[in-house]
């Protein structure tokens, strides 16, 4: 009988020892997890109709009647015709995309987030821009369509918003997520022209040129041209974990200064300007700082 009791006590002992260690790995695993962590911010639907302040609205630009291609526009509260507003553009990631985290890319406009989270929905003119496939003449949800029309597109919009609805041409910013990300480079710097359109860059979540992809002039040679055509501004690289593999490439560039964030999350998502976290607090900062100059 003492032989048994305590048989069932050292089973007793391992069985209660393994639940209290999967129950910590769990936890470490929840607590790792963005997309447990509430948000304070939700974004606002996109509706049809006319712009307006507090509104986010879908509109197309002159010359694509017939098309089903179309931007997102957002002008913050306080908006008021007349008075000057910087500017958040902002690209997609690609379609299709979801995890075991449970983070998920659609690849639509509707969805960007980090605009809105980066302003807080306030006192800044935000746009989310398709990727523009002239074949279908819709928006492209993974990759680029055609990369020379929405370089056009992005620069037809921006010059629209300027002369519109007062976006300040000297305080334009751009940002993405993922694909997004990498169309900072791949699109935004894609010419001359476009390029000079930008103050600063946020791409969160990679970088171009960081690896090569699937598609024409992705390698590091021709991304570093194209990056060369921002050398002087300033660069806001987020990425989840780790920022180490960017830095590695743009070791020996050179560009102006470079703020480089990784966020202690695995996810890959661009929901954390949603949520109030010390991230957050530090890209605010920092655009503060980079709009002051």
């Amino acid at each position: 009988m003492k032989s048994f009791s305590i048989r069932s006590f050292i089973v007793f002992a391992c069985v209660l020892a393994f639940s209290s260690w999967a129950a910590s790995q769990s936890a470490q695993k929840n607590l790792g997890n963005l997309n447990l962590i509430k948000s304070d911010l939700i974004v606002p639907e996109p509706v049809d109709g006319e712009p307006g302040p507090g509104k986010r609205v879908r509109q197309s630009n002159p010359g694509y009647a017939g098309w089903n291609l179309y931007h997102v526009l957002y002008l913050p509260p306080n908006w008021k015709p007349g008075e000057k507003y910087p500017v958040l553009v902002e690209y997609p990631g690609n379609g299709g995309y979801e995890n075991r985290l449970g983070d998920i890319s659609t690849g639509r406009v509707e969805d960007c987030k980090l605009g809105y989270g980066i302003s807080g929905g306030k006192g800044m003119i935000w746009v989310s821009l398709p990727f523009v496939n002239p074949q279908t003449k819709q928006h492209q949800l993974n990759w680029w369509g055609d990369a020379d029309a929405t370089a056009a597109y992005c620069r037809q919009t921006v010059r629209r918003i300027c002369e519109e609805y007062g976006g300040d041409s000297n305080a334009v910013i751009l940002t993405g997520f993922s694909r997004g990300a990498i169309a900072c480079g791949y699109i935004g710097l894609r010419d001359d022209e476009t390029a000079k359109l930008w103050r600063a860059m946020l791409p969160h979540s990679h970088f171009d040129g960081v690896r090569q992809w699937d598609y024409p002039a992705s390698d590091a040679q021709s991304a570093r041209q194209r990056l060369a055509r921002f050398a002087g501004k300033p660069q806001f690289i987020s990425h989840e974990l780790s920022v180490e593999e960017t830095r590695s490439y743009l070791q020996g560039t050179d560009l102006s200064p470079i703020t480089f964030l990784a966020l202690p999350y695995p996810n890959h998502s661009d929901q954390w300007v949603l949520k109030d976290l010390p991230e957050r607090q530090q890209v605010r900062g920092w655009l503060a700082e980079v709009l002051k100059k």
